[in-house]
């Protein structure tokens, strides 16, 4: 079993900035693919970003040039750097970590507010 803690997320004016960060309990962190996911009142969760074991990344269109997904292997963490926040990115955001046969694994969520 693989736990996922999201730390980060808060209340922030449009135009700004937060860093989402993910830390996982395995040793097999390494291997695995990363992803964000966000969900918002009454929406089904969408994928934001995610990152590769060799650090290939890959972004929603609604997200291309304000955030930028990362990962720290040795310390076995992730992160979202976002930027140029909008009200529309309101959401409470998930991280998912995966093996290539498909089992993944779900943080508890971090809730993002942005004020207009």
């Amino acid at each position: 079993q693989v736990q996922l803690v999201e730390s980060g997320g808060g209340l922030v004016q449009a135009g700004g900035s937060l860093r989402l960060s993910c830390a996982a309990s395995t040793i097999t962190f390494s291997v695995m693919k990363i992803g964000w996911y966000r969900q918002a009142p009454g929406k089904q969760r969408e994928l934001v970003a995610t990152i590769t074991p060799s650090g290939t990344t890959n972004y929603a269109d609604s997200v291309k040039g304000r955030f930028a997904i990362s990962r720290d292997n040795p310390k076995k963490a992730a992160y979202l750097q976002m930027s140029s926040l909008k009200p529309e990115d309101t959401a409470v955001y998930y991280c998912n970590a995966a093996y290539n046969s498909g089992r993944d694994f779900w943080g508890q969520g971090a809730q993002v507010t942005v004020s207009s």
